[in-house]
């Protein structure tokens, strides 16, 4: 049940509350939000300066699109926090494959492309209200294995690129977070689990590396000389990598990581109008909701950034605090702004090694699945009807994007024109993706098996 509220969401609280309740959603998003631009800058090939000026990019552009989403016209209007989506990852990680042995900046002009055709394809779907006919088919069932697929079919990237490079320093963020998060029964520390985590094993290797027990060349090893190389501040707001590209590939590609931020977002309207004592959100407020989302991608194109979604976490922070302000949503965007022209900031926050990121990620990946669960509890998952659509979604989001990545060339064979290499291509970037074959996979299949509403979950409040 949801907490009862101290402040609604039209309630302004004092400026003091008002600051230190912004803060504490900034600090609730800092850690998820820092982690994807530290996961894309490695993978691109960016330097510690290059990953810095990203994160600032970063933040300056979730700042922005919260700002855009809370507003009662332009957006949904509710108290909901955008950050960076992890939805993005996997169709990102196809981009820098794609484009990789042309450098950081040029990945990053083809991803500014991509969010602008793609987010403004979900701006038109939202704001014409074309997301009414869509949602009725996006119930829990088809929610569900798709955030699952998230979640899980992002292992590889926790275990074997990050934690596995050196387990002592993982386990440790895995053992704090556990400890802050489940065994403290201190509220702040459940809070700020993650980041306490973080922060404090961060604290450890940096000793040990001062020390010399971590020398350079260790995977736990801190060097703090880029961020005594970069400047304090940035000014370069506008397409700080140069004019976004655009090429069918990755517009394909991150076509698929939309589709899972649009029906995540769904289950995330609903959940912050419950915790901030709302009826559940109506027709017009979910097109709003869905018509910022696409127009604040495409804005991260222009800003350098990368897709935004509603975050979650956010929302079990109104829960816990029982504070539905969006002016205290508000306000946390303005700060997350203001710490995007620090560039030092990211610097440091660059200076992050892998396995402490590693350890973030088992948590964190897992988590995300375990929500995909969650939302299952709203249909009825004693029925063999949805046991079935969702194992079914489930077993193919696991299985066969790697079979369709090693025959590209089914896809985008040279005896095929033109046009289809390009759509074989389109295809390909989206079926290799897994979180858009669990949601196809569930889509179809829970819209031509006959179910009950309540069977479905339609229209059933979270337990």
């Amino acid at each position: 049940m949801a907490k009862k509220l101290i402040y609604g969401v039209n309630d302004v609280p004092p400026f003091p509350i008002l600051v230190l309740a912004g803060a504490q959603h900034v600090l609730t998003l800092f850690g998820a939000t820092t982690l994807v631009p530290l996961i894309f800058g490695p993978a691109m090939g960016m330097d510690r300066l290059q990953i810095a000026a990203l994160i600032s990019c970063v933040y300056f552009g979730m700042g922005v699109a919260t700002l855009i989403q809370t507003h009662p016209k332009l957006g949904s209007g509710l108290p909901i926090v955008q950050g960076s989506s992890f939805s993005f990852i996997p169709p990102v990680m196809t981009i820098i494959g794609a484009y990789h042995a042309m450098g950081p900046a040029v990945i990053m002009q083809y991803l500014g492309g991509a969010l602008i055709v793609g987010g403004i394809i979900l701006s038109v779907i939202g704001y014409t209200g074309i997301i009414g006919y869509i949602r009725k088919i996006i119930t829990p069932v088809v929610i569900g294995p798709t955030i699952m697929a998230i979640g899980f079919s992002l292992a590889p990237t926790a275990i074997q690129f990050n934690a596995a490079n050196y387990w002592p320093v993982s386990l440790m963020v895995v053992a704090l977070i556990f400890i802050f998060g489940l065994v403290s029964k201190n509220r702040f520390a459940n809070i700020f689990a993650i980041l306490s985590s973080i922060v404090l094993t961060y604290l450890v290797c940096l000793g040990l590396s001062m020390a010399g027990i971590f020398p350079a060349g260790h995977p736990a090893h801190i060097d703090l000389s880029g961020v005594i190389e970069a400047p304090w501040f940035r000014y370069d707001v506008i397409m700080p990598w140069g004019a976004p590209k655009f090429s069918m590939l990755a517009i394909g590609a991150l076509l698929a990581g939309f589709f899972a931020v649009m029906i995540e977002s769904l289950g995330d309207y609903h959940s912050v109008s419950y915790a901030s004592g709302l009826d559940d959100p109506d027709e017009a407020a979910i097109s709003r909701g869905i018509g910022a989302e696409g127009l604040t991608c495409a804005l991260s194109g222009m800003l350098g950034s990368v897709g935004t979604t509603s975050y979650t976490e956010n929302i079990g922070l109104i829960g816990l605090t029982g504070v539905a302000s969006r002016w205290v949503v508000r306000t946390g965007a303005i700060i997350l702004i203001l710490m995007s022209f620090i560039t030092k900031l990211g610097a440091l926050i660059a200076t992050m090694p892998s396995p402490i990121i590693g350890g973030a990620y088992i948590a964190l990946f897992g988590t995300i699945g375990a929500l995909g669960i969650q939302v299952l509890m709203r249909a009825d998952m004693g029925s063999q009807r949805n046991v079935l659509i969702v194992g079914f979604a489930f077993l193919m989001a696991l299985g066969l994007p790697g079979w369709v990545e090693e025959n590209q060339e089914l896809f985008m064979s040279a005896a095929y024109s033109p046009l289809a290499q390009t759509l074989g291509g389109m295809a390909w970037a989206i079926l290799k993706t897994h979180m858009a074959v669990a949601g196809i996979c569930a889509a179809l299949c829970d819209s031509l098996i006959p179910g009950t509403d309540e069977e479905r979950g339609i229209g059933v409040r979270p337990r």
